[in-house]
């Protein structure tokens, strides 16, 4: 869901979006007392901020970001797609400067996995890339053939059942709706270890391995290597950069477009209910 300041965005948000901390630290903030709307303190997290009311934070005016900032990093196998680990494991957040640890990833590559993931510090705008249908491609490498059933699973998609083989051991998500695969293309199709090129349009729990564990092929190796255009090109390894100019300018259109589609959907929404 997107969400703008006509309609009141939750504080805890407004605070993550338009400073250094992120939605935990902002309830204990707003907990603690140290946040005012309009010269009154508030301690209640259902607040909302409205587009005119002027927020403080330890008696500082919170300036509201117009701008965005995502980077593009290189995931390693065997790091987690999060802040913090209670078993001590390692982090993609290890591979950056505490400036960043804001920063929100957009969607997961889970422990195994590698390749192109994005950062950003826009909670709204992680949220409209996550929920889109822009591109995905990623290198896939999978036991055994990739089979004729297969191949037509992916060109039709796909309704299973159980969709567990691939999931991670704890998963809730017992049966899943596979949509028809943008584009593949088979590198090497060999009895012992086969690969793939895949484009999808999702990023859902493990899709790629719980689509190939379906066919009992398990998956082995999984590298994403474009997002919605956006590429890793040479980037190294748990290196990260910032985008170019022409990958922001056609970052900003894309999500232009789709607020001016939300808004539109809302005002035939109010029609329709008038």
């Amino acid at each position: 869901m997107i969400e703008n300041e006509d309609e009141g965005i939750r504080l805890n948000k407004f605070l993550s979006h338009n400073t250094k901390h992120s939605r935990r630290d902002a309830d204990k903030l707003i907990q603690e007392g140290r946040v005012k709307i309009k010269g009154v303190v508030i301690e209640d997290l259902s607040k909302k901020v409205y587009k005119g009311d002027k927020v403080y934070l330890n008696g500082q005016f919170v300036h509201r970001k117009n701008e965005f900032t995502v980077l593009v990093y290189n995931k390693l196998k065997g790091e987690l797609v999060t802040k913090r680990d209670d078993r001590g494991r390692k982090t993609i957040f290890d591979n950056f400067s505490k400036r960043y640890h804001h920063y929100l990833p957009v969607g997961r590559l889970d422990f195994a996995s590698e390749g192109l993931l994005l950062l950003t510090d826009s909670p709204e705008v992680a949220t409209i890339l996550m929920e889109s249908d822009l591109e995905r491609v990623y290198y896939v490498k999978i036991k055994g053939y990739v089979t004729d059933t297969m191949q037509e699973a992916m060109k039709r998609g796909l309704h299973a059942d159980v969709a567990t083989k691939g999931a991670h051991s704890h998963t809730k998500i017992i049966s899943m709706d596979f949509k028809p695969f943008i584009d593949y293309k088979i590198i090497k199709n060999d009895p012992h270890y086969s690969r793939l090129r895949v484009t999808i349009s999702e990023g859902k729990n493990r899709e790629l391995r719980r689509f190939f564990g379906y066919f009992d092929a398990e998956v082995t190796d999984l590298k994403r290597v474009e997002f919605g255009g956006i590429s890793l090109d040479t980037l190294n390894p748990g290196k990260h950069r910032f985008l170019s100019k022409g990958e922001y300018h056609s970052l900003h259109t894309f999500i232009e477009g789709i607020k001016l589609v939300k808004i539109k959907e809302k005002r035939q929404e109010r029609k329709d209910n008038a």
